[in-house]
């Protein structure tokens, strides 16, 4: 492959006014008359990315980015403490998705995300599999409770001082207790140097569970700006405390609901965070969809990585637009 497209603008632009308050951006980039495509990024509250647009041939794909509630672009951003969390659940993200789709007038869509973004997409696509011509999606999670667990508990024998580290940061919290539920109600506290040093301590552990794919050349968490940090800590731990508000194990049980929708699922077997087994377990209940399983890829987008989401969008790119 000869890696991502080369950088588009967007030709369409705006903020979505979605009810309780909340504005979330949107843009579009690349051919309006191309097929349409979603992009989901990850988190939940990163935000959308310059480099997202690039994973699509901007002459046969009309893009759709859109930062989630409280994230990026959209507003009001969860940076700020005063900003209500109550309007911020999985169910009022899929809700946005589909009211954008409706705004652009776009039948079906293309849906592409990765991490927490693979967890979303699942999520709107068996609510409305319908409206969804295909999914690629990477390092893929469907947020169950025991996937958070590890995440924020199991994965920690391999990185014990690092994780040591973590748990102090919420004093008084048993090594078996809920430590996500822990850091979620520090973010709500209403002195800004806990919530800072919540902060720092939420994100030192995510770059110690990245550091192998990184080899110290960068913290993909530490390194956001500040109000980037606040808003994804804030959103992320809110999310996980609850279960992202799923059932446990929903997405797997509902996958017989993406049977037509033809999928790809690329995922790295070095995936510290996320570990393979959700992925081939969605691939074994998904009928339909096919597991590319990179053998040099952790979490983190590699090249090998890319190149597999690349021919999987360059493939469906030549299905009839649909819009």
């Amino acid at each position: 492959m000869g890696g991502l497209y080369s950088p588009t603008e967007p030709h369409e632009k705006g903020m979505l006014d979605v009810g309780d308050g909340n504005l979330v951006y949107w843009e579009v980039c690349g051919n309006p008359d191309g097929k349409p495509a979603l992009v989901v990024h990850g988190g939940p509250g990163s935000g959308c990315s310059e480099n997202m647009r690039r994973y699509f041939d901007p002459d046969r794909y009309r893009v759709v980015l859109f930062d989630q509630r409280g994230c990026g672009r959209s507003t009001p951003h969860a940076s700020n403490p005063a900003t209500d969390m109550r309007h911020n659940t999985t169910q009022h993200l899929i809700a946005d998705m589909e009211r954008l789709r409706e705004h652009l007038g776009i039948d079906r869509w293309l849906l592409f995300g990765g991490s927490w973004g693979s967890t979303l997409v699942l999520a709107y696509a068996e609510q409305y599999p319908g409206r969804v011509a295909e999914i690629v999606i990477s390092s893929v999670t469907t947020t169950r409770r025991s996937e958070i667990d590890w995440l924020y508990r199991g994965v920690g024998r391999f990185f014990p001082g690092q994780w040591e580290r973590f748990l102090a940061g919420v004093p008084g919290t048993p090594r078996d207790g809920d430590i996500v539920a822990a850091y979620a109600r520090l973010m709500e506290h209403p002195e800004a140097a806990v919530r800072n040093k919540a902060v720092a301590d939420w994100c030192a552990w995510e770059d110690a569970v990245l550091s192998g794919e990184t080899n110290g050349a960068s913290n993909p968490y530490g390194d956001r700006p500040p109000a980037a940090q606040q808003a994804l800590v804030r959103i992320c731990s809110s999310y996980f405390s609850h279960g992202a508000w799923l059932e446990e194990g929903v997405l797997l049980r509902e996958a017989h609901r993406l049977a037509g929708i033809p999928g790809v699922l690329v995922h790295g077997r070095l995936d510290m965070g996320s570990p393979l087994d959700t992925a081939w377990k969605l691939n074994r209940a998904w009928s339909g969809s096919e597991l590319n399983v990179v053998e040099t890829a952790g979490h983190l987008a590699n090249a090998a990585t890319r190149d597999c989401v690349l021919r999987a969008l360059d493939r469906f790119a030549v299905g009839q637009a649909r819009s």
